[in-house]
């Protein structure tokens, strides 16, 4: 059962919760979407068990006066945090405005915030661009800039035993949407331990151990079926509006063939006539009928997992382990 923190007195006796912080940074159109992701993903994860929820955000981020009245609503002041008894957290990335990470006007709070949860989380989940900043901090682990975007839905092989992926399939699929990768030599020189990877997406989900367990996602297992989808028209858009100047590639692995014929047909008319108000024919409802969730089940696992290893600690104060 997942509670939150807004909505909520106290638990029930008895039934103490384990705290999750959600720090989400996402851009304003995808800030409401990425907290039903992981609501509904640690809801499903949660099993029998009390989990509480609490949302944060940087506030460096620039922010559209709707949004900012829904963060002010909803979301607590990340001050409020310091201080807090919180067992796991997660940590979303953004979008980069900067060419170095280190020049976001958030990166000194985002630092803060890598330290502190050494000494006050049981363990801490890192997604995408925040994975990239925590290991450029820490270990000063610099991220690539891939030749082309990589956005897709792709196999991914276990490499590592870890309670992490206990109990999972040896291979499953993940979704994952970046420019940006992390040099798998590096990440093992410095001593972290890859779980899964695939020669497509190079490193997928890798952990470090300091005093809390640190979880590194590069993928993004919290999406729903048309996540990608959104991504994918979103930079249609910025084709249409010439905010880019190369028609997108779609995404590897995740549509069927009527889709990418609808896809395909939809791209010839944008090549021939490069209109913002052509947006509006976006094959959107033919194509997202016939997406599959086959990342779902192992997402559910993962987390589940991450969850039972936070409760352990919490409640019986076992030592995390790398093996």
């Amino acid at each position: 059962m997942l509670i939150e923190s807004q909505l909520c007195e106290e638990p029930e006796p008895c039934d103490e919760p384990i705290v999750i912080g959600l720090v989400n940074n996402m851009p304003d159109t995808a800030l409401r979407a990425t907290e039903r992701q992981f609501h509904d993903l640690l809801l499903e994860a949660s099993y029998s068990r009390v989990v509480q929820l609490r949302h944060f955000s940087l506030p460096e981020l620039q922010r559209a006066e709707a949004v900012q009245s829904h963060i002010n609503e909803k979301y607590e002041d990340l001050n409020e945090l310091w201080a807090s008894r919180i067992d796991g957290l997660i940590v979303t990335g953004t979008e980069p405005q900067k060419a170095a990470l280190t020049d976001e006007p958030y990166w000194r709070t985002l630092t803060k915030l890598i330290d502190w949860t050494a000494d006050h989380t049981i363990s801490t989940v890192w997604s995408c661009l925040a994975a990239h900043a925590a290991v450029l901090h820490l270990d000063g682990i610099e991220r690539r800039r891939l030749p082309r975007k990589l956005s897709g839905v792709f196999g991914c092989v276990k490499r590592a035993d870890h309670s992490v992926v206990a109990g999972i399939n040896p291979r499953w699929n993940v979704p994952h949407s970046r420019y940006n990768d992390l040099p798998e030599e590096a990440l093992i020189a410095r001593g972290y331990c890859v779980l899964s990877r695939s020669s497509q997406t190079g490193v997928d989900l890798f952990v470090g151990n300091r005093d809390s367990l640190d979880v590194f996602f590069q993928g993004h297992p919290e999406y729903e079926p048309d996540t990608l989808l959104r991504e994918y028209r979103r930079d249609v858009g910025r084709y249409l509006s010439r905010e880019i100047d190369i028609y997108p590639e779609l995404p590897c692995g995740y549509f069927d063939d009527d889709a990418v014929a609808a896809l395909a047909a939809f791209q010839h008319d944008a090549l021939h006539k490069r209109e913002q108000n052509l947006l509006s024919n976006f094959p959107f409802a033919r194509v997202e009928r016939n997406l599959a969730y086959k990342w779902r089940g192992p997402a559910v696992s993962i987390y589940a997992n991450w969850m039972s290893f936070v409760a352990d600690r919490k409640y019986h104060g076992r030592r995390q382990t790398i093996s």
